[in-house]
């Protein structure tokens, strides 16, 4: 009998390594197919162009850009542009504390890094290459970061591998966690394995602390979300646009932000219904010829886009188009009322930008529920979820009618984003120690 569970034990074990190895063996091809597949669509998609571009000749960057390294070095990662925002405030406050050190930060996508590789808050901005136990062990062999930072999503086995190998403190920062992960699931102990490879969990909620602690993690804080910090230093520092002011005067302004063309399909018909009684600031995700000039078409009344506008027309003005990037957190504090745009199609885009205002907040009601913040705003009264035309109609007409809701969603939205200011001071005092040993 003895023998009997020594030989399963040990048949449980083999199954086990070899699981693991070919998961390890799929993960790194798929990510190898990956690159393929971008290769392929470069030829006629330019987001895949200027991932395949970005990424040709790296490692002979990155070579001569640390050639004479000399001071200790910081690395930053982020997927994309709304991560960068979240690892915004920790790498100004690391290069205020840290001053003699150097902070690299890198993207993985092109929205990111096209719009952030200026940003003077880095000494380096790099593509990350793509996840390949060879460019892993290269990338860290040239940079030696003494420090590497992971923003929300990013889990990346081959760069964790290789920094735990080298005893690099490895942190993952505004990460949140749901049990329908694959981190939680039965078949998830490869990717449980990535986890394990860091030296410490900053989370946004009291659920990532429990699942983690669940499969053994218990190097973990709920700190918070570093975007509360950073719309609240833009809120702090915020500029008057006079354009902008001009064409508000005494008007009431709603102000959408980061619209998709699904957002439109609601939004138009609800401009051309209360032109009468509303301005307009649209500020589109994406702002190509094509999406600007299918929203002109769609809206009925005078509009102009911002790069023509002139302020003896703007009174006459109903709807003011941006089109341009980077000015939507400075566009909100114009408006009564905010629609953030995502929600309809790939996902809710940043409310906590209109949120910071005290601006009551609308959204679509099919692809929220992953972020807290909408979740939580719901709850509070201080943003409502619409299912299209109709119910957009009816629920700012109760705001407008009601003016107790009114200023009900106003102070719950201010005071949320108060109540959670702070994750990037934990985050700070923590790297301290890491730093200063």
């Amino acid at each position: 009998m003895a023998i009997f569970k020594k030989n399963k034990k040990r048949r449980r074990s083999l199954f086990g390594i070899f699981t693991s190895f070919m998961t390890k063996f799929l993960y790194n091809n798929s990510l190898r197919l990956l690159h393929l597949v971008y290769l392929m669509a470069s030829f006629f998609h330019p987001k895949a162009r200027q991932f395949v571009e970005g990424r040709k000749g790296i490692f002979k960057r990155l070579q001569k850009a640390f050639q004479a390294k000399k001071q200790t070095l910081i690395w930053v990662h982020c997927a994309s542009l709304g991560e960068f925002e979240q690892g915004r405030p920790v790498m100004e406050e690391l290069k205020k504390e840290f001053a003699s050190s150097k902070i690299l930060l890198t993207f993985f996508s092109p929205s990111g890094y096209e719009v952030r590789k200026k940003f003077p808050g880095a000494d380096h901005v790099f593509y990350l290459p793509m996840d390949t136990p060879h460019n892993a062990r290269r990338f860290i062999e040239i940079t030696q970061p003494v420090l590497a930072i992971f923003i929300k999503y990013e889990f990346w086995y081959n760069y964790t591998h290789e920094l735990k190998k080298r005893n690099t403190p490895t942190l993952s920062v505004s990460s949140i966690f749901r049990p329908d992960q694959i981190f939680f699931s039965s078949y998830g102990s490869f990717f449980r394995k990535i986890l394990s490879h860091f030296t410490y969990f900053f989370v946004q909620n009291e659920e990532s602390v429990n699942l983690l602690k669940s499969i053994g993690i218990t190097r973990c804080m709920q700190s918070g979300d570093t975007r509360f910090d950073r719309v609240y230093q833009i809120a702090q520092h915020r500029h008057e646009i006079p354009l902008v002011q001009s064409f508000k005067g005494t008007q009431k302004i709603f102000v959408i932000g980061s619209c998709w063309p699904e957002d439109m399909d609601v939004l138009a018909p609800f401009i051309n219904e209360t032109q009468l009684l509303l301005k307009f600031i649209i500020a589109p995700h994406e702002i190509s010829e094509e999406f600007l000039a299918a929203i002109g078409k769609s809206i009925e009344c005078e509009t102009v886009r911002f790069s023509n506008a002139e302020e003896s027309v703007l009174e006459e003005t109903r709807v003011l188009l941006i089109d341009n990037v980077g000015m939507l957190s400075q566009l909100y504090p114009y408006g009564e009322f905010a629609y953030v745009g995502g929600a309809f199609g790939k996902g809710l885009h940043n409310i906590l930008e209109a949120a910071c205002y005290g601006v009551p907040i609308f959204f679509g009601n099919k692809n929220y529920e992953k972020f807290k913040e909408a979740k939580d705003l719901i709850l509070r009264g201080g943003a409502f979820e619409i299912s299209g035309f109709h119910d957009l109609k009816s629920t700012y007409e109760i705001l407008l009618n009601r003016p107790e809701i009114f200023l009900l969603a106003c102070d719950v939205n201010r005071q949320y984003v108060l109540e959670n200011l702070g994750a990037t001071k934990k985050i700070l005092d923590y790297c301290h120690k890491l730093l200063t040993i």
